[in-house]
């Protein structure tokens, strides 16, 4: 049995598509079903059900409001993943932890960052999920990372939904052009998540493999602005759309200018096939137009 945390987000909701069609069995939680911040609650759940994998995908994700929010972004993001390794520790359970492409923060960086690259959080949410994977990665060693970016989905809250919405309200909108990075359907990581388990599962990979830092994005490269344009065009909005610079759009958190992955390492470990980031926008936005 697979126990996905966070069912309700994104990535989350994605797995729950997948899960119809598995040959796994799931069970999926949110904060209601299980409470990870609570040791006693994860431990009696752990007892209670027979796990064989953990996919966390339970984090607080609010980068903004995260620095005025400290406590609850800890708590979440470094106390509930603990206490997730640790019963997956326990039990020798493998667990797979999503983190984020906000650990890094460079003025110089111009290639995409490898997983070994020097880490540099630079806002209360970037600094709690890096150490949330230190702490996952120090108390078991079946734990595997996988950090991504710009995460979007036919599910929740995201980048895409709200240019669709704005773009259908207004006549023109300002977004940043000087923020580098690659976007991610959520689709298709929770694909690659469940494609990674089985393998492991069948041994076609090794523990070894297992416990490792990994990057997942969708191929390509972008700004906020592209991506806007993006939407724009392949959902024929006629909104204006104008670049500007990150300095004029101050926010409480800072964003990384340049958090291109280079996922390389994922791909050639498990043999994946990562789709251009403009092919999955536009299977999501399908799927949008259908819900």
């Amino acid at each position: 049995m697979i126990l996905v945390t966070g069912g309700n987000g994104q990535v989350g909701s994605e797995l729950k598509v997948l899960a119809e069609e598995s040959s796994f069995k799931f069970v999926f939680t949110d904060y209601e079903e299980l409470d990870i911040t609570n040791p006693d609650q994860v431990k009696s759940f752990f007892e209670a059900n027979a796990v064989s994998y953990v996919i966390n995908c339970a984090a607080y994700t609010a980068v903004d409001k995260a620095e005025e929010d400290q406590e609850k972004a800890h708590a979440i993001n470094v106390e509930g993943a603990l206490n997730l390794a640790k019963s997956c520790a326990k039990s020798g359970i493998p667990l797979v932890h999503l983190s984020t492409d906000y650990v890094y923060h460079s003025n110089t960086q111009n290639v995409p960052f490898k997983e070994d690259d020097y880490t540099m959080p630079q806002s209360i949410y970037a600094a709690t999920k890096l150490e949330g994977e230190l702490v996952c990665r120090a108390m078991h060693e079946l734990t595997m990372v996988i950090r991504t970016s710009w995460v979007y989905s036919s599910f929740g809250n995201n980048f895409v939904k709200t240019m669709i919405r704005l773009g259908n309200d207004r006549d023109k909108l300002t977004v940043i052009f000087d923020q580098i990075g690659s976007p991610t359907y959520a689709a298709d990581l929770a694909q690659a998540i469940l494609e990674i388990i089985s393998k492991h599962d069948k041994g076609i990979i090794d523990d070894f493999k297992f416990n490792e830092i990994y990057h997942y994005s969708n191929e390509g490269v972008c700004s906020w602005f592209d991506f806007a344009k993006a939407i724009f065009e392949l959902e024929s909005i006629s909104c204006q759309v104008d670049p500007i610079e990150t300095k004029d759009y101050p926010t409480p958190a800072k964003r990384p200018h340049f958090s291109l992955l280079n996922k390389a390492k994922i791909k050639s470990t498990f043999d994946l096939k990562i789709p251009y980031w403009k092919d999955s926008l536009k299977v999501c936005l399908e799927k949008l137009k259908k819900a």
